[in-house]
């Protein structure tokens, strides 16, 4: 690498680090953890487990930000610097040292610019991911459950635990619907790539005539909340359900009248759980994802009010198509968001989605 790239590259860096340090409001980080501190401290902080927990986890996602924005700050000032010694006096052994250590703080930068688009109020949280096929039968159906295999992998090679929430058969093949709670640091964060339309295109097995078909299915996430959500659900807005629970090969499922479907009436808006050993346990899981899903809809609409004021003209529509998976005439996975594209097919449906969830991540920063 010639002098004058590195150069190029420590300003064009050290430009979107301070970008991303004014979206940080690094102050008020240093406010809030100071305190966190404070309450932490406190007598008695401890007699309410789950609270507490709750703050030191937040305490410590701020000190982690803001130190890794100051160590990254103190390096590329340090190559800055050096970058001046160089102007004025060329040293071979400098440069390529320099050059090393520029290579490997582009790494570091990458995974700190990831930390900050993570930073949102409920980036670490567990996420609900439901997948529903559209119109065309078997097909469709048959899509949805090659979506569900791609993220259940998805989830085992970050580590994080998956359980089936509902599950409906297909008739012929496939899923009707499913809903997975994947639990872990940063579910969410994540999978809210993933949130639209996913387009199929391949030769169906289905079809004896061989002929190329085009299938879509829905992908929706939202982040579990827990009880500490304050949201006023009238009773007399609920339509509540039970029925027998239903699963692939009936492994780990209660096949007495268990599972549990709400319906809010006002929204439309309906939870289903059968993963429980009880009906009480299930209709408890089941108000919760209500509570989710209808605290998601505030947020939305928030969102959507924000952007009216600011004019902005990105859709947020929940149906908007995200990307296509081409099996036949070529193999490619394009993202339609971010022009991201990879064209090993199978190691995208085995879980292999970081690529484009960095892709759209990074395509979020303004």
């Amino acid at each position: 690498m010639e002098f004058f790239e590195i150069r190029q590259g420590i300003e064009h860096y050290c430009e979107r680090l301070s970008q991303l340090g004014e979206s940080l409001d690094l102050e008020e980080k240093k406010k809030k953890i100071e305190a966190y501190n404070q309450e932490i401290e406190k007598e008695g902080f401890w007699d309410d487990a789950r609270h507490a927990q709750k703050i030191i986890n937040e305490c410590n996602h701020l000190k982690d930000l803001v130190a890794s924005y100051e160590s990254l700050d103190n390096t590329f000032e340090s190559f800055s610097q050096t970058v001046e010694i160089l102007k004025e006096d060329m040293d071979q052994d400098i440069l390529e040292l320099l050059e090393e250590e520029y290579n490997e703080s582009i790494q570091t930068f990458e995974d700190f610019e990831i930390k900050v688009l993570l930073s949102h109020e409920y980036d670490h949280s567990s996420a609900i991911l439901e997948i529903h096929p559209g119109a065309g039968g078997t097909e469709s159906q048959d899509w949805a459950e090659m979506l569900y295999r791609m993220y259940s992998r998805y989830a085992a090679s970050h580590g994080y635990k998956t359980t089936v929430l509902d599950y409906l058969p297909g008739e012929e093949a496939g899923i009707k619907s499913v809903s997975l709670l994947i639990e872990g640091d940063l579910a969410y964060g994540y999978l809210k790539a993933e949130k639209g339309v996913h387009r199929l295109v391949r030769i169906s097995p289905f079809d004896s005539g061989g002929r190329r078909h085009t299938s879509f299915a829905s992908v929706d996430v939202v982040p579990q909340f827990n009880n500490e959500i304050e949201i006023e659900i009238n009773p007399n807005d609920l339509e509540i359900d039970t029925h027998r629970a239903s699963g692939a090969g009936g492994q780990h499922i209660n096949k007495t009248d268990s599972a549990v479907r709400i319906v809010h009436k006002p929204t439309g808006i309906t939870a289903t759980c059968q993963a429980g050993r009880s009906q009480h346990e299930n209709r408890e899981q089941a108000m919760l994802i209500l509570k989710s899903r209808l605290y998601q809809l505030q947020i939305e609409e928030q969102e959507a009010k924000l952007a009216a004021l600011k004019g902005e003209q990105k859709k947020i529509e929940w149906g908007s198509q995200i990307r296509s998976y081409v099996f036949q005439p070529y193999r490619m996975v394009k993202d339609l968001r971010t022009n991201y594209e990879v064209g090993n097919v199978q190691a995208v449906m085995d879980g292999d989605l970081d690529g484009f969830i960095f892709a759209y991540l990074k395509s979020q920063i303004e």
